[in-house]
């Protein structure tokens, strides 16, 4: 019974430390990979499509895959031209100061830039006042992006 339990407290730790370092990525990358594998280049094709792990990169210490090597290529050549703001996290969420995790249909492009939400009823909430929204987290982002 106690190898049982000592069992148990060990992968209830572990897994509790693999979430808690999940969310102190930068990036938005559930296992590891950026985006739930969705190509970000594709995004400002206005297509929303996942990548290929043949098409593949690492870069701020996850995997980013693309459908094709021209996307690839395109990103590696100018990264923070591609990367999502907020690091693909919630951009509502990252207006009141906090991570949240996001969904590829929530996506949307504003002045060239990428941004994700939670679902898309938060979306519709973060439509009605996108710049503010956007203006709040660049202020708070510098100060949770790490944690």
């Amino acid at each position: 019974m106690k190898n049982l339990i000592r069992t148990f407290a060990a992968v209830l730790f572990i897994a509790i430390g693999l979430y808690v370092s999940a969310q102190k990525t930068e990036i938005f990358a559930p296992s590891g990979i950026a985006l739930n594998g969705y190509d970000v280049v594709e995004f400002y094709n206005q297509k929303q499509v996942k990548g290929d792990s043949t098409f593949v990169t690492e870069w701020k210490n996850v995997k980013w895959f693309f459908v094709s090597a021209a996307n690839l290529e395109a990103f590696k050549k100018s990264p923070l031209q591609y990367e999502p703001q907020y690091g693909g996290w919630c951009a509502y969420g990252a207006s009141r100061g906090y991570k949240a995790p996001t969904q590829a249909d929530t996506w949307a492009i504003i002045n060239n830039k990428l941004y994700f939400n939670y679902n898309l009823k938060v979306k519709e909430l973060w439509d009605k006042n996108r710049q503010t929204y956007i203006d709040s987290a660049n202020v708070k982002w510098s100060v949770f992006k790490n944690n």
